[in-house]
């Protein structure tokens, strides 16, 4: 009757019949999700995230900030105290 391979759901392009070079080109739609790389990868930029965040508020305990001066140039000034001066 029909010579189609039978589809199941949830296969989505797999089920399609396709060249070997799009198949190549386009790996991520073929390949089954790996849960353990997924959470690898999750963790990894959760690190990566809250590296960042914790830089910048290491940062910003420093108390510098960036001041203009009168000829265009930009430099990092450690904020004072109206006590201090």
């Amino acid at each position: 009757m029909s010579d189609k391979p039978q589809q199941n759901p949830g296969e989505g392009i797999r089920s399609m019949r396709s060249t070997s070079v799009f198949r190549l080109i386009n790996f991520e739609l073929y390949a089954k999700p790996n849960k353990i790389i997924m959470g690898i990868g999750l963790v990894a930029f959760a690190g990566v995230f809250g590296y960042i965040a914790y830089m910048r508020h290491k940062y910003e305990d420093l108390g510098y900030y960036v001041a203009v001066k009168e000829d265009g140039r930009e430099e990092f000034i450690k904020k004072k105290s109206n006590w201090e001066t």
